[in-house]
């Protein structure tokens, strides 16, 4: 095992996405994860039903220990709430996490289409969380809402990764999966430049958790020491296999795969 992650995001009781999910990536890639929950969910694959947010002085405290005794080498952010609660994980991380890179998921809406960010947050999203981020990783509508343009194709997601990149965060991953069509791109842009990936899209309802699995992924390859754009390709790569190897399960958006990586075999031969 190599590479510790700070995952700094909402608990999915459900298990597909959330924490939850964002554990299995990083155990998936081989890294360590140590967790600060932001919320508590009440959901299934047919969306959220209740959320509990956690108190900010325990967000805090979790990060603090955490940081200060496991320590981290890359950390990363999901469900945050409302702007407090942004504030309070900021602050947390301005004290205690400087240095170490951060991979922001600005998780806005669930899979079921409940808000998972209050509208009123989006601007200290923008003020305090961007800035602070090595990789910001929106999808669509989230890109959409950050930059205030409408995307339809791969011209308007070059627009909105400039608005990104112009409020100080120094690479954005805008995933493009809400787009119509087969085929499917993503866009990894930085002030140097940019890299567009590009894939077939895979047919399944079972789609609960990706971005919060590929941003894990994502994070766990940084705190493995790999290039952004290596730890990109790998973790999608990733999701692309643990979507393939679904397991079906629910009624809705159900989860994805995440131990496609694991040979029980092999496991079986230690034994």
């Amino acid at each position: 095992m190599q590479g510790r992650v700070l995952i700094v995001a909402g608990s999915d009781s459900g298990g597909g996405a959330g924490i939850q999910a964002d554990i299995k990536a990083c155990a998936a890639m081989d890294a360590y994860s140590a967790t600060a929950i932001t919320a508590l969910t009440a959901q299934d694959t047919l969306g959220v039903h209740g959320v509990h947010p956690v108190p900010l002085d325990f967000i805090r405290q979790q990060i603090r220990l955490s940081l200060r005794d496991i320590g981290a080498d890359a950390v990363k952010t999901g469900m945050l709430g409302d702007a407090p609660t942004i504030e309070a994980v900021c602050d947390a991380l301005a004290e205690d996490g400087q240095g170490i890179p951060l991979v922001a998921d600005p998780v806005m809406v669930a899979k079921g289409g409940s808000n998972l960010l209050a509208p009123d947050a989006v601007e200290t999203l923008r003020r305090r969380l961007l800035p602070m981020a090595a990789l910001l990783t929106p999808n669509i509508p989230e890109a959409e809402v950050l930059s205030g343009l409408r995307i339809t194709g791969l011209e308007e997601m070059r627009a909105a990764a400039g608005v990104m990149l112009a409020m100080g965060v120094p690479a954005v991953l805008l995933k493009g999966g809400h787009l119509e069509g087969e085929r499917l791109l993503d866009l990894l842009a930085t002030p140097d430049g940019e890299e567009v990936f590009e894939g077939t899209r895979i047919p399944s309802r079972h789609t609960h958790g990706t971005g919060c699995t590929l941003a894990s992924a994502i994070a766990a390859g940084l705190a493995q020491g790999m290039v952004l754009r290596d730890a990109v390709a790998r973790g999608r790569g990733f999701v692309q296999a643990a979507l393939r190897a679904a397991p079906g399960l629910g009624k809705g958006h159900g989860p994805l795969n995440h131990g496609v990586t694991v040979d029980p075999a092999r496991i079986a031969a230690l034994s």
